[in-house]
């Protein structure tokens, strides 16, 4: 199973556990969601991706609160978590996934530069946060941000 791709092994862990996935897309612009569905049954377990690539739509659609926005920002742990919990709470699915982050090649800063990406993966209660300091150009930093989210999850729902 190590040798099939995350959401290969999402797929497989999905289907036979009964259980349903949804996601949250910034900086990857609904990439991990069209991996998952891309393989055919997906319907069977996944829910649905959104891309809330504002600042507007975060909290528009996932709730993310204006404290967070304005205080440690848009990429940010604390984004990243009230994205999923967000997803989970407006979704009532099992698992969930969010992304975050500064793919470039403009819009870093010294404090974040290009490829600081946050991630964040679980379920109701149990959320997880990682921090990825990419590299690579814009695409680079999309795909890689995509894969580590997609790694995650299939941690998560095969254990």
């Amino acid at each position: 199973m190590a040798d099939l791709l995350p959401e290969e092994r999402i797929h497989g862990a999905l289907l036979i556990r009964k259980k349903k996935l949804a996601l949250a897309e910034s900086c990857t612009g609904g990439m991990i969601g069209m991996r998952i569905t891309a393989l055919p049954g997906s319907s069977e377990y996944f829910d649905s991706s959104v891309v809330v690539y504002s600042n507007d739509a975060k909290s528009r659609f996932l709730g993310v609160p204006d404290s967070v926005i304005n205080g440690p920002g848009a990429v940010s742990s604390e984004c990243a978590e009230a994205m999923a919990v967000g997803l989970l709470d407006r979704t009532g699915v099992d698992y969930a996934g969010a992304v975050t982050g500064i793919a470039g090649p403009e819009g870093g800063t010294p404090e974040k530069p290009v490829g600081t990406v946050w991630i964040a993966w679980g379920s109701a209660g149990e959320i997880s946060t990682e921090l990825l300091k990419l590299s690579g150009d814009r695409a680079a930093v999309r795909k890689s941000a995509a894969t580590a989210l997609l790694e995650r999850l299939a941690q998560l729902v095969v254990r």
